[in-house]
């Protein structure tokens, strides 16, 4: 409690900057403005910063004076989403299609929070925190091409640890457990290619946009009927062009979509069947189909121990009637899985009381949570440095 209220006293000063970052946001690879304005904040109480790390990432080192001791990395994502904000707050977002529609800009505060109070209690533990400002979340790789930037060679962890905030959940709960979280991302394009003609003549075309439609409807009977029903899988097309005016039957056509799933045979066995039923139903049509599936997500699994030590954490600082202990594992993606896959460590889930939902064009990050989040960082830095 008394962390709370100490980070606590600058909720003003906190909420105020959340709103600066939700009014400017940028997308994965673009936050330079936000890089900037995170380097200003950690340098002026004495942080030190390295900016550029995969490209706009930015890492912060607070070094305890109790001596040495292990190296503890937090991570909070910076990137916004190509989303038209629907909301009349006086903070929403001035940048035309681009909002922070999934808190990140609550993740940064937060950890900004944390760096706060841990760089004023320096002589309360020993090794060092590692603030780590991810860049690209959305699904352009930002946690990939940290690490490929040398981010654990550079800035070397023992530990690292994670939030999201979550406006499915009770105010101030919090969830976590060993295990997998959540689910690896593959993203598809299908590619359809006919031979158009007026649309007075369609005996004469291959129609590449029926033909993708027909691909569209095949897929979607994958997980019902190629998949083991006690596996967990999703597959949705959410995207499809075709054409350009009213009286010209297309001689191309795109699908898009994605595939997640918690296992590696059934990530592989969903990506065979993408590939012989799209090139064969679009062969059936006349047409011929060009499949490409990117690994974007890696599923996202937590370190025992890492996740108990946050469940102690946890039931430090909201009681243990507000820890959730192995929550449902979701089918959303998160690329801090690639930091697990590297370094032991843990992801949770900080309820923000029930809202509009992640990537809802109308969510709004609670600035309540605020000391919550950055409370947690604290306290798995306060205990995770003196482990042996």
């Amino acid at each position: 409690m008394l962390l709370l209220d100490e980070i606590g006293r600058d909720h003003q000063y906190l909420s105020a900057l959340r709103r600066e970052f939700h009014a400017y946001p940028e997308l994965g690879f673009e936050e330079r403005r936000t890089s900037a304005r995170l380097t200003e904040e950690l340098e002026k109480i004495g942080i030190s910063v390295t900016r550029g790390v995969g490209g706009t990432g930015v890492v912060g080192i607070i070094e305890g004076r109790k001596g040495p001791g292990r190296s503890i990395g937090l991570r909070a994502d910076m990137d916004a989403l190509p989303i038209e904000e629907e909301s009349n707050l006086p903070w929403r977002s001035t940048i035309d299609g681009c909002f922070h529609g999934c808190g990140h800009d609550g993740h940064m505060t937060m950890l900004l929070a944390a760096a706060r109070c841990l760089q004023a209690h320096r002589d309360e533990f020993a090794g060092r925190a590692v603030l780590i400002f991810q860049p690209a979340e959305e699904g352009r790789g930002g946690a990939r091409a940290m690490i490929a930037d040398g981010l654990f060679e550079r800035f070397f962890c023992d530990e690292i640890y994670a939030l999201h905030n979550a406006p499915d959940r009770k105010f101030g709960t919090i969830a976590v457990g060993p295990g997998p979280v959540s689910a690896s991302a593959d993203f598809f394009d299908i590619d359809i290619a006919g031979d158009g003609a007026h649309a007075a003549f369609p005996h004469r075309a291959i129609d590449a946009g029926l033909a993708a439609l027909a691909v569209a409807q095949g897929l979607h009977t994958i997980v019902a009927r190629n998949v083991d029903p006690l596996e967990s899988a999703v597959l949705s097309v959410t995207a499809f062009s075709a054409g350009s005016t009213y009286n010209v039957i297309p001689d191309r056509a795109r699908l898009s979509g994605t595939i997640r799933t918690l296992k590696p045979d059934v990530r592989s066995q969903i990506e065979r069947r993408v590939k012989v039923l799209a090139e064969s139903i679009a062969s059936g049509y006349g047409a011929k189909a060009s499949v490409s599936i990117r690994d974007v997500f890696s599923p996202l699994v937590n370190h025992e121990e890492p996740a108990m030590a946050v469940t102690r954490a946890a039931v430090s600082i909201v009681g243990d009637h507000n820890v959730e202990r192995r929550p449902a594992i979701v089918m959303t993606s998160e690329d801090f899985a690639d930091m697990l896959m590297h370094v032991s460590g843990a992801y949770f889930f900080l309820g923000q009381g029930e809202g509009p939902d992640l990537h809802n064009p109308r969510y709004a990050f609670n600035d309540d949570v605020i000391p919550l989040g950055a409370a947690m960082f604290v306290s798995l830095i306060l205990n995770r440095t003196r482990q042996a």
